[in-house]
């Protein structure tokens, strides 16, 4: 049976005061499927991402998401529930906590798992030592699929920056993610680093059953990667399809390199 439809999102437009970030825009993506979101500098990308996370809630328009009984609209849900729904996000600018180890900083990404009270923890109480260890073990399989397990009782602040985007990576991965949402993966990491985030990717959406949702400005590795490739500029849709019918897109090159008035 063909992958369901996991995030359908229906004439949304977002509005900043007299400026339409995104406008009308509609595109889906389906269970374990890897779609980029591509566009020129402003297109309206991270407004996108911002939506869909629900940091944004003024937007028109729908976001629906597949839950068991159906499609939950995510407006109704708080920022601090989207998590909760299966949707996990990194950040174009690493987000890590540089003074804690490693295991810690992917340990946050479990935060909505834990169901003990925190007098429970401050107090060591049984249950609460369970469900730490519990957690621990996920988090020490989270790193050893991401081939980092070494290094957990090192500061993060000290890492490299590519191991950097490996541990916000696996954070994400902690939380029995349905959708991940990656702004700029790919920046900052040198050939063989992008490369090797490919290779993971492919992972992860094996391994977790996981659909990926990218914005990346290197767009050898969107085509190479991606299986349908969203194409906006000015906030509106221009065209989603595989990587080589965008490539040859008139609309899509145009938006890029701009018109050629010869």
């Amino acid at each position: 049976m063909a992958n369901q439809t996991l995030l359908k999102i229906e004439d949304v437009t977002m509005r900043f005061g007299g400026l339409i970030a995104v406008n009308k825009l509609s595109f889906d993506i389906k269970e374990k499927e890897i779609v980029g979101l591509i566009g020129p500098n402003g297109a309206g990308k991270t407004t996108v991402f911002n939506c869909i996370t629900q940091f944004y809630k003024d937007y028109e328009g729908k976001i629906l998401f597949k839950s068991t009984d159906g499609y939950t609209d995510l407006k109704e849900k708080k920022i601090t529930e989207i998590i909760d729904q299966g949707i996990v996000r990194t950040f174009q600018n690493v987000e890590l906590v540089k003074d804690l180890s490693v295991l810690d900083n992917v340990l946050i990404g479990a935060h909505n798992q834990f169901k003990s009270q925190i007098f429970s923890h401050i107090l060591r109480t049984k249950k609460a030592k369970i469900e730490e260890e519990t957690l621990r073990k996920k988090a020490m399989a989270v790193l050893e699929f991401m081939d980092i397990a070494h290094l957990k009782d090192l500061y993060v602040g000290v890492q490299p920056y590519g191991i950097q985007k490996k541990i916000e990576i696996a954070r994400t991965l902690m939380s029995n993610p349905k959708l991940i949402i990656l702004d700029e993966p790919a920046a900052g990491l040198n050939d063989s680093e992008t490369d090797e985030l490919e290779a993971l990717i492919y992972k992860i959406k094996d391994k977790y059953n996981a659909a990926i949702l990218l914005i990346e400005h290197d767009m050898g590795f969107v085509m190479n990667i991606c299986e349908r490739v969203c194409a906006i500029n000015f906030g509106k849709f221009i065209a989603m399809d595989s990587p080589k019918k965008i490539q040859k897109h008139k609309e899509v090159q145009e938006a890029y390199l701009g018109k050629d008035d010869a």
